[in-house]
């Protein structure tokens, strides 16, 4: 798709907390880029209780909305369809208003995990291991289903994450093994390390990078680098990075919102990395 939509031209972030958001810093570096400046993108504070009564107050101008936590899994009621890639893990991050009036679900985090990957070089992979258990260790696992051809170890806390992981496993068509966090450190002997855990996590990790570790795929983006990304970069390892992924599936985000495409990846990166020195 390459031209604008018409009459559309406003969109948003949506979730709580999100004051921190980087997504208007991304998304209207992308409209400056791309000369749309008539668009409007904006954050908006909205928790699972708010959404539908914000949802119903939208009229025409409104192109699309970006969802953050908690709302993921609770706008999917409020839609008229969901991608498949959105089904896959019930999580939609993207809503779409098309000119029919349709509210359409995808989820960019999947395709951007995978693009992320390939900008570093990271096509196929023989085994992964994934850093625990929450909803990003969903996504990675649906990421995963595309590009690892063998097992993946998903390193968790508690026994009820491991039968979660499994289940996701089993329904994303991936083979995957669970173990104890205590074991986490042998996750690096894997060639592909998705690490989902929040801020300070791995941490105590980093002594047990290997001498020649693979790629350590860290999505956090704040703070940044994680100690653990820094001392994976030092032995030489690939490092991809929460904002790798955040601009990514702004891309695509933008794309789909706007219609018009490529979108300005390395605009929206430069204006993301600012974002984040200034803080």
């Amino acid at each position: 798709m390459t031209s604008e939509i018409q009459g559309r031209h406003r969109a948003a972030v949506l979730g709580s907390p999100i004051a921190h958001s980087l997504s208007p810093v991304l998304h209207r570096a992308a409209y400056a880029e791309l000369g749309l400046a008539h668009w409007e993108y904006g954050r908006h504070e909205v928790d699972e209780a708010a959404l539908p009564g914000f949802m119903a107050g939208l009229n025409g101008a409104w192109a699309g909305l970006s969802l953050t936590m908690p709302l993921k899994r609770a706008v999917i009621p409020l839609l008229d369809a969901v991608s498949d890639t959105a089904a896959s893990v019930e999580a939609v991050n993207t809503v779409v208003f098309t000119e029919d009036g349709r509210r359409t679900g995808d989820n960019t985090d999947i395709p951007g995990m995978l693009a992320a990957l390939r900008e570093r070089g990271v096509q196929q992979v023989e085994q992964a291991a994934v850093l625990g258990a929450g909803a990003t260790a969903s996504s990675a696992l649906a990421a995963l289903s595309r590009i690892c051809v063998g097992e993946v170890t998903a390193y968790v806390r508690s026994a009820a994450r491991a039968a979660e992981m499994r289940g996701w496993g089993e329904r994303l068509g991936v083979s995957v093994r669970t173990a104890d966090w205590s074991r986490a450190a042998a996750a690096f002997e894997a060639p592909l390390v998705i690490a989902t855990t929040p801020a300070g996590t791995t941490d105590a990790l980093a002594a047990a990078v290997p001498e020649q570790p693979g790629t350590l795929f860290d999505v956090l983006y704040e703070p940044w680098p994680t100690t653990l990304a820094t001392a994976w970069g030092a032995r030489g390892g690939a490092v991809v990075g929460g904002l790798d992924l955040l601009v990514h599936q702004a891309v695509l985000q933008v794309e789909q919102m706007t219609g018009r495409s490529p979108a300005p990846l390395e605009a929206m990166r430069a204006a993301g990395e600012a974002a984040l020195a200034s803080r």
